[in-house]
């Protein structure tokens, strides 16, 4: 079944067309497997393969048949990645203590139609799953970027993306229901108005 005069990741190091796609095709369960067993979910596992994938594509070039076979070398790659993953997941900062620290939505010489509002929202907002409140939390009380919750929280970067949009949508559901009323420029635009 191996092609003995040529290897598929020499094919690869040279960008021969198709030669991506047979690699991915050959060494996809691998990888899979690798990536299955270490990830905590099958999103963050997507995002591991294709990781990984990028690169087993960057390093083809160092492959040699006389060191290892191909099987050997694409799952060494693996196996770093994951490895350098996990450690980035260790090391960030846990959100627990950002969550505590988030300031009070309601300023203290707000009108008490204004603090009943609040008290809605924040109700609505506790209706939401928990990574939708961690990640709505990291962006809206401590100004952080799409990349920057990925980097805090480990997650994938178009996870925390999904989790903004789909928690966004959520809370502005449970809002419409509770009779509140929502400003009109942020529905069309996603902005806000002063």
């Amino acid at each position: 079944m191996s092609d003995t005069s040529e290897s598929i990741l020499e094919r690869v190091a040279r960008q021969e067309p198709g030669a991506v796609d047979e690699m991915m095709s050959r060494f996809g369960g691998l990888v899979w497997s690798l990536a299955r067993r270490t990830c905590s979910d099958p999103t963050e596992a997507e995002d591991a393969v294709q990781e990984i994938f990028v690169e087993i594509w960057r390093t083809a070039h160092r492959f040699d048949s006389s060191i290892a076979g191909e099987a050997t070398f694409v799952a060494m790659i693996a196996r770093r990645r994951l490895i350098d993953r996990t450690r980035r997941k260790t090391r960030r900062p846990q959100p627990v203590a950002l969550q505590e620290s988030a300031p009070d939505p309601t300023p203290p010489d707000d009108t008490s139609e204004v603090r009943e509002q609040a008290g809605v929202a924040s109700l609505a907002f506790e209706k939401l799953r928990p990574e939708q409140q961690q990640v709505l939390r990291l962006a809206i009380h401590h100004g952080r970027s799409h990349e920057q919750i990925a980097t805090t929280t480990g997650m994938p970067l178009g996870t925390v993306k999904t989790h903004a949009r789909r928690g966004l949508i959520r809370l502005r559901q449970l809002l419409e229901a509770d009779g509140f009323e929502m400003p009109q420029t942020v529905s069309s635009t996603g902005g806000t108005n002063s």
